[in-house]
């Protein structure tokens, strides 16, 4: 899994950060304080939990209801804005999941 300092080596990136499932905002680096700050990355780690939730929520039924398989678990997403995008990962959370851990990593998303 990347560092938020290898992330921040992406062309464009503006910013990276780290957080929890709750979306707790744990760590970030920024690039260009003049367009995003700390304010907007803690909004948007919220923002990013509660869509990570939706979507397994969304794939889980969706395995259910039609016996296929392949949707769940939900390891990255990306949203795509009028000004910029975020791209989330969990999955190495999942990682830690297939090897029995119990404590888990934050997610990550660079913007």
């Amino acid at each position: 899994m990347a560092t938020l300092d290898e992330l921040m080596e992406l062309p464009g990136a503006m910013a990276a950060f780290e957080f929890r499932g709750s979306g707790e905002l744990l760590e970030q680096r920024i690039a260009y304080p003049e367009r995003i700050n700390e304010s907007t990355l803690d909004l948007l780690a919220h923002m990013c939990a509660a869509n990570m939730s939706i979507a397994t929520m969304q794939a889980r039924g969706w395995e259910k209801v039609t016996h296929m398989k392949g949707f769940y678990p939900i390891q990255e997403f990306t949203l795509v804005g009028f000004d910029w995008s975020v791209v989330v990962s969990g999955l190495n959370r999942e990682r830690f999941k297939d090897r029995g851990k119990t404590s888990l990593p934050p997610f990550t998303g660079v913007v």
